[in-house]
């Protein structure tokens, strides 16, 4: 486990890229470019249809809606900004009802001490406040799924820096307990995350949270690193994510994943590349590996393995190929995958 541990934070070190910190799933910046001084309502969203295929005896296959959210945003008095997207994909909430994601409150005056109020992502890990629409992978990783939870939650966020800048920083204080309900105890969750861009193509950062998931009496503290880097065409991320303590089951993971029974400690991380070419198709692979407990050998350990590529038809229309190898190591199923994806993006 150590030798993983050291092999993925030193591939890690030899790339980056510069990303924003974002607290919706549309980036959370109120004006663009093409506004004219009297547009102050912004109208967002984009669609993810996607077909599922399982490689395992009865060859489940499915057509779902990865994603289908809207939103609007915009400025509604100077320095004040809203954000507000709803997610209407029945496969996300798990009811096939509507679920309010991100609604907060922006005051934006001075660039090092801005703050957001209301519901939006938890600021912890790259892969998470990547938006859902930017992630090169179909998936996110399945330890950003299973210990980044929460990732959203209701709470008061401080904030400053932005993608012009080396140093970026986010601090919230949180309910802990996840979206459409409310705390379910007298303690708030503290969540922060931290990045610099040490050199022209490199970032390096680091997220902590401390908090109480069911109870005051049992905490939980998560930690993780993480480095993003383009050189050229050439674009690198991973992450490490170590995370103690109690944990709630009932926050839920992301996007709709079902959160597994973890232990005391665990731990996981990934490592992506992938490559911009002429053709507007861009290739990727990706490795991760996720251990539900680091007590328990083998039990709950799973690595993965995506090769995949999208392909761009212009700046809002993707189309998306996946291959997931799945490897347990205490009892191996078949269980590997194939998506297909197409987005369009407004």
């Amino acid at each position: 486990m150590k030798n993983k541990i050291i092999l993925t934070v030193a591939l890690v070190f030899m790339f980056q890229i510069n990303n924003a910190f974002s607290q919706g799933c549309d980036g959370d910046d109120a004006s663009t470019s093409n506004d004219s001084i009297n547009k102050k309502v912004i109208v967002f969203g984009f669609l993810q249809p996607q077909y599922e295929y399982t490689f395992n005896d009865d060859n489940e296959n499915t057509f779902k809606f990865k994603r289908a959210r809207v939103g609007v945003r915009g400025e509604i008095y100077e320095n004040f900004h809203y954000y507000f997207s709803l997610e209407t994909s029945p496969f996300v909430s798990g009811t096939g009802s509507v679920v309010l994601l991100d609604a907060f409150v922006s005051y934006r005056k001075y660039n090092w001490a801005q703050m957001s109020v209301g519901s939006f992502k938890q600021p912890f890990s790259l892969e998470v406040s990547t938006p859902c629409h930017a992630l090169a992978t179909i998936s996110r990783s399945v330890v950003v799924n299973q210990l980044v939870a929460p990732q959203r939650d209701y709470g008061m966020m401080v904030f400053g820096g932005n993608k012009f800048t080396k140093f970026n920083y986010a601090v919230a204080l949180m309910n802990g307990s996840g979206l459409l309900t409310s705390d379910n105890n007298s303690k708030k969750d503290i969540i922060g995350r931290a990045t610099y861009k040490v050199l022209d193509y490199v970032t390096v950062g680091g997220s902590f949270r401390y908090g109480y998931p069911t109870n005051i009496d049992d905490s939980r503290t998560t930690y993780g690193v993480e480095i993003a880097a383009e050189y050229s065409n050439f674009h690198f991320q991973g992450e490490y994510i170590y995370d103690e303590g109690a944990f709630n089951r009932g926050a839920g993971g992301g996007c709709g994943d079902v959160l597994v029974e973890l232990g005391e400690e665990r731990a996981g991380a990934y490592a992506m590349i992938y490559y911009d070419t002429k053709w507007n198709l861009q290739p990727v692979f990706k490795y991760e590996y996720f251990d539900a407990n680091l007590d328990v050998l083998d039990i709950g350990y799973q690595e993965m393995m995506t090769i995949g590529a999208s392909y761009f038809v212009g700046k809002n229309i993707r189309f998306q190929l996946n291959y997931q190898a799945h490897i347990e190591t205490d009892v191996n199923i078949d269980n590997d995958m194939f998506l297909a994806q197409v987005q369009v993006k407004f």
